[in-house]
């Protein structure tokens, strides 16, 4: 425990420092290095890709794969990165003999394109014009919901939510984190209320506490199937007792994206 606290109170100052003080580059930097230990974790600490090959790339390209947000490319740009990324899978593949499955080339661009660019996603938000009150709405949902989720689920925890996937989850937990998302939701627009005279609108907030606490859970479901496939326990210790990079942020991965699209046609905040 004492360890899990020391890593929050290191981690969360320094979170907020680069959503919040940064510039932009440099948000997009450490969140492209995160996404290449990810990548590494994910291929390369489960022991599912063996090819050296494979897995540098595919950490070079999850790197990459945040700049491409930072500089606005185009959609040209990004499908001209994506099929160089997959021919040079591909050829790697060949040159193998077919000892690289099909199997490890779908991993690879999970790793290198799918999961870096939901989770790039937060640089859409911090692109915004008020972009502060926008960015850390995806860590306030899912935070706020594994939190939630973990405290209602030892103390009134009876059904199990997933006992394959996730045999500790449980449907009250489930339900505790979805009230627990809500309510730091509208907690979070009271402080943006009452401490910079920024209107919230409370009904926006608590539909998305509740959507974002429903994705965040998913994403964390999502992150122990493919854990439960490599049969481990954590993809890395890169935050000590709080796992690894995909152990701490499988839940923003998946939130981040549902912020944006929700953000482009509903009016959280009145300035």
């Amino acid at each position: 425990m004492a360890t899990r606290i020391l890593v929050a109170a290191i981690g969360i100052p320094l979170l907020l420092a680069l959503l919040l003080l940064s510039p932009t580059i440099c948000l997009a930097v450490a969140l492209g290095v995160l996404i290449a230990i990810g990548a590494y974790e994910l291929l390369g600490q489960t022991g599912y890709v063996k090819h050296p090959t494979l897995l540098i790339a595919s950490m070079l390209m999850a790197f990459s794969v945040p700049f491409w947000f930072y500089f606005d490319c185009n959609i040209v740009s990004a499908v001209g990165g994506v099929l160089i990324y997959l021919i040079f899978l591909f050829s790697a593949a060949f040159a193998s003999h077919e000892s690289v499955t099909l199997g490890e080339i779908g991993a690879s661009a999970l790793a290198g394109i799918i999961i870096p660019a939901m989770f790039s996603t937060i640089l859409l938000l911090a692109d915004m014009e008020h972009y502060r009150c926008f960015v850390l709405l995806p860590f306030v949902a899912a935070f706020g919901s594994d939190a939630f989720a973990l405290f209602a689920g030892m103390l009134l925890g009876r059904h199990k939510l997933a006992p394959v996937l996730s045999p500790n989850k449980t449907v009250e937990g489930a339900i505790g984190g979805a009230v627990g998302a809500m309510l730091l939701c509208t907690v979070y627009g009271v402080i943006l209320q009452t401490a910079f005279g920024i209107a919230a609108n409370y009904a926006v907030l608590l539909l998305f506490g509740l959507l974002g606490s429903a994705v965040s859970q998913f994403g964390d479901l999502t992150f122990s199937y493919m854990k439960r496939q490599f049969s481990i326990k954590d993809y890395g210790h890169l935050f000590l007792n709080h796992g690894g990079v995909l152990d701490r942020f499988d839940s923003v991965i998946f939130c981040t994206p549902l912020t944006v699209v929700l953000t482009s046609f509903l009016t959280f905040f009145q300035f």
